[in-house]
């Protein structure tokens, strides 16, 4: 979850599964390939930079890194990312997806990770374009994609995922941005499970855009974004107006209070009140 400055936890607070374990999640996973070759650490720097050198080195699609804390993690424009031991899934996974299926891996990590918060928990999870996963207007995940290009072909991208599951959310105070699934659900839940279910999803949808199967209607029809007044800001510059659709690579379409419209490609988005 985004840094914040944390408080003493309540020595009564119902502890979270230790279920996190190689041998464990071998055992959960119904993939044939995603999650199969499995790099776990109990520390690491960051699973984003430790994917990247795994990646560097060959290791194959599917390849699962998976840490319980992290001492770097990084999110979206460098912000840095902390992991909750025993309460967050932080893990990335490399891919070596076509290069038309690029600009498409954060329609299906998001989608994954949507579709698994919901079959497993029952939780209302939407999409905060272009790439946070809420519950009741509160992140619950960060999804963070970087790739490594040749010339005009992919050689490999990194889906890395930061899922807020059984974090106790009253050692961060009062944090109206964030929330975590068993703050939401009142119990913590199986972290294995929710990682296997993300998995499971994930490859199915994989394989869909290597079949050149459309994701994009249905994880538009999960924005959360759609039909509010924004504001969108990158560096220096901010775009405001209505949040009116979004195109097949998953561009924000946003018309601007003169009637014009602009393609955002990313951002960082804030509704307007």
């Amino acid at each position: 979850m985004p840094r914040q400055s944390p408080k003493r936890a309540d020595a009564a607070a119902p502890q979270p599964p230790a279920d996190l374990s190689p041998e464990v999640i071998q055992k959960a996973l119904a993939t044939r390939a995603f999650g199969r070759r499995l790099h776990f650490q109990e520390t690491m720097s960051s699973t984003q930079d430790e994917a990247h050198h795994l990646a560097f080195l060959g290791a194959p699609e599917g390849t699962l890194v998976l840490a319980e804390s992290q001492t770097a993690g990084r999110g979206r424009f460098q912000r840095v990312w902390i992991s909750d031991p025993g309460g967050s899934l932080t893990f990335s996974l490399i891919l070596k997806p076509k290069l038309a299926d690029l600009r498409k891996l954060n329609m299906l990590a998001c989608l994954a990770v949507l579709f698994s918060i919901r079959r497993y928990t029952g939780l209302p999870a939407k999409i905060k374009w272009p790439n946070d996963i809420l519950i009741r207007g509160r992140k619950v995940c960060g999804i963070l994609i970087d790739s490594q290009m040749r010339l005009d072909e992919v050689e490999y991208a990194i889906v890395g995922i930061g899922l807020n599951v059984n974090v106790d959310m009253k050692k961060y105070g009062d944090v109206p941005t964030a929330t975590s699934i068993s703050h939401e659900l009142g119990h913590p839940v199986s972290r294995t499970e929710m990682l296997a279910h993300i998995m499971g999803d994930m490859e199915r949808l994989y394989e869909s855009l290597q079949k050149w199967e459309s994701i994009h209607d249905i994880w538009a029809l999960f924005l959360d974004t759609l039909g509010h007044d924004v504001a969108v800001r990158w560096g220096d510059t901010v775009e405001r107006g209505r949040a009116e659709s979004v195109d097949q690579d998953g561009n924000l379409m946003l018309r601007r209070p003169d009637g014009s419209l602009v393609r955002v490609v990313a951002g960082e988005v804030t509704l307007r009140v």
